[in-house]
């Protein structure tokens, strides 16, 4: 009987991360996946978003912080080594996906000793964000994604990410204040909260065996790689390369 599983894998690109996120949804797996995983300094939008109504694209070109796009929907996000990103994917069809992601990542959060709650697409403390979440489906099963601010500044996500516009557009991000694990107070390490999404993860599906990728999903990830996360176009507008 085939059980839940951690895959444990990193890339040096993000745009690698990325597709290889993708890749364990379009491996069709038979039981949940859990990836833990981190990038270097890059900004993340949401897979219909225009990069022009959430992005300060000067300030990233002079920075050199990239701009890449992901498969699913949600809002845009900047990811650092200081946050930590949570993929779960889950087979078959499901009706209340994020309401699976939000009760890792509560348990996850209340394991470190903080309360919270979930608000719109996210968990908070207060009236901060402490998780953005993101769904993707196909017709075999969904992805669930989280970000996690373990240690990365607020200062640094405004720095990038626009302000709400003032005409409001149904794929906009809906933006909120943002404050990490270590502005409330919690300095814990990346180790530490990636044992506490372990052990979250562990009580909710179950025991989960650690391995390494599976043939199929290298093989997926290769392609996506091709098709969209070594493809500007993808990037910059969401095309595909055919």
């Amino acid at each position: 009987m085939i059980g839940p599983s951690e895959v444990v894998a990193s890339f040096d690109d993000p745009a690698d991360n990325l597709a290889f996120d993708e890749a364990l949804l379009r491996a069709a797996p038979e039981a949940p996946v859990l990836w833990i995983w981190r990038n270097t300094d890059c900004v993340v939008v949401g897979r219909g978003q225009k990069i022009e109504r959430e992005v300060k694209a000067d300030v990233c070109a002079s920075d050199g912080i990239p701009v890449l796009r992901r498969a699913s929907g949600g809002g845009t996000v900047f990811h650092d080594p200081g946050n930590l990103n949570i993929t779960l994917v889950l087979p078959g069809p499901s009706h209340r996906p994020l309401e699976a992601l939000g009760e890792l990542m509560t348990a996850t959060v209340a394991e470190l000793g903080l309360p919270s709650r979930l608000g719109d697409r996210g968990l908070f403390v207060g009236d901060a964000k402490l998780c953005g979440f993101a769904v993707f489906r196909t017709r075999t099963g969904l992805l669930a994604h989280s970000t996690l601010l373990v240690s990365t500044a607020a200062e640094r996500v405004g720095r990038y990410l626009t302000s709400a516009p003032a005409d409001p557009r149904p794929l906009d991000s809906h933006r909120s204040r943002v404050a990490s694990l270590a502005e409330h107070g919690l300095r814990k390490g990346v180790a530490d909260v990636t044992a506490a999404v372990r052990v979250a993860a562990a009580a909710q599906l179950g025991e989960l065996a650690t391995r390494k990728p599976s043939d199929e999903e290298q093989e997926w990830h290769r392609s996506l790689q091709h098709t969209r996360y070594h493809y500007p176009e993808w990037h910059a507008e969401g095309a595909q390369r055919k």
